[in-house]
């Protein structure tokens, strides 16, 4: 039997929109903020969803990621004169869908990492990234990398126009905060929300931004690290579509953090703050949802090291 584990992402983070993505995990549960994918050998080959939120997948196997995965990958091998042996296949849905976490990439990345392992391994690293962008792309409606590649390689990753993304440094001290409202969003509906273009100063101003946050990782300023972590793109476009976001944005400020912002394209929020603040950010964060009449699960996170087999 093989079992792969991805974890939870936040794209964008905030400064960087379908450019910076980061993998996340819970500091009280490592594995708790991920999807697991099995394989093993059967008789016949079968799939099976389970897990908290396998009830809202979609019905037909065949609409699934991780089957279109497998699928992907038994493609590679029949081009090569080879067969997928048969097997059976059991996705653990453990992320809420539409939630702006990266749940579509970690069912994606676990299970091209658990079927390649099952097969052989016939793709390397390179070619697993560049799949997992591709099935992202079939669900999302564009190619986009900043869920998928922090997923799979982890840390926090500058998506590249080409070729393998950049990790970036990030302080030790630091923690992220992760808030899942009871809310759904999907990604198409929330890129719906932008508009199809942007004034010619605000695209200056996003660069400017996200170059400012860049630097200040590298040279570790950490005020000015407070002042880039921001989106001035896409936030107030997707802002007013999740309920009690600026009211929960004000109290982790509040609270001390450095920034907060959505997390991917929403409704979860995200903020940093330094480690002996971040349970006071978090229980801010999840009080203010309340006040705005959405119950919430907040965890205090550290960058997760990437999909792999457990």
């Amino acid at each position: 039997m093989i079992q792969a584990y991805a974890p939870a992402s936040i794209g964008n983070f905030a400064a960087g929109f379908d450019i910076l993505g980061a993998a996340v995990a819970d500091v009280e549960d490592p594995l708790r903020l991920g999807d697991i994918v099995t394989i093993e050998p059967a008789e016949q080959t079968s799939f099976e969803a389970m897990g908290p939120y396998a009830g809202s997948l979609p019905g037909d196997p065949g609409d699934n990621l991780v089957v279109r995965a497998r699928d992907r990958i038994a493609a590679v091998l029949r081009a090569n004169g080879a067969e997928l042996p048969p097997h059976h296949l059991v996705l653990q849905k453990r992320l809420p869908l539409n939630s702006g976490l990266g749940s579509s990439a970690a069912s994606i990345v676990a299970g091209l990492l658990a079927v390649n392992a099952f097969a052989g391994e016939p793709l390397d690293e390179a070619a697993l990234y560049r799949m997992a962008g591709e099935l992202e792309g079939t669900f999302s409606g564009g190619v986009h990398y900043d869920n998928t590649g922090p997923s799979l390689l982890g840390g926090l990753l500058v998506i590249a126009p080409a070729g393998p993304p950049c990790p970036l440094p990030f302080p030790d001290e630091l923690r992220m905060i992760v808030v899942h409202p009871d809310l759904e969003l999907s990604t198409a509906a929330s890129r719906a929300a932008l508009p199809r273009e942007f004034p010619r100063a605000r695209v200056v101003e996003f660069a400017q931004n996200l170059a400012l946050f860049v630097h200040a990782l590298h040279v570790g300023d950490r005020a000015l690290l407070e002042r880039s972590l921001r989106d001035p793109l896409a936030e107030p476009h997707r802002a007013p579509l999740v309920q009690g976001f600026e009211q929960v944005k004000r109290a982790a400020l509040d609270r001390g953090a450095l920034g907060c912002s959505l997390s991917g394209s929403g409704p979860s929020v995200f903020a940093v703050a330094e480690q002996g603040g971040a349970r006071a950010v978090r229980d801010a964060m999840v009080a203010a949802f309340a006040r705005a009449g959405v119950r919430a699960d907040g965890y205090v996170c550290v960058l997760d090291a990437g999909a792999r087999l457990v």
